[in-house]
């Protein structure tokens, strides 16, 4: 199972890219994968094969438009069940005994 963690955007568009943010984010919801949006990025949770789609489907969505595109991706693999997205902040908060403001 592989969590995803990438940012994308165009670097040619101005100073507010959120038009085109937002582009990625329905095609990331319509996939049904789990995902996290933050502030600076968004973490997928699926099959390396689907992760990949997505962040392909997302990048071939912004270069229709965007001469020039910045992307920044970081991949954890690890063999096993999903979930890791919930279950890695759950152990966190249960080491410290704690919720976390996330």
């Amino acid at each position: 199972m592989v969590l995803l963690e990438f940012s994308m955007a165009p670097l040619t568009q101005g100073e507010s890219v959120g038009e085109y943010v937002a582009r990625s984010l329905d095609i990331i919801d319509k996939s049904g994968l789990p995902y996290q949006l933050t502030p600076m990025g968004t973490v997928l949770e699926g099959e390396w094969h689907e992760v990949m789609a997505v962040v392909t489907a997302c990048f071939d969505a912004m270069r229709a438009d965007c001469g020039r595109v910045g992307t920044q991706i970081k991949i954890d693999y690890r063999d096993g069940p999903g979930g890791r997205l919930k279950s890695k902040l759950d152990s966190v908060q249960g080491r410290l005994g704690r919720k976390l403001s996330t």
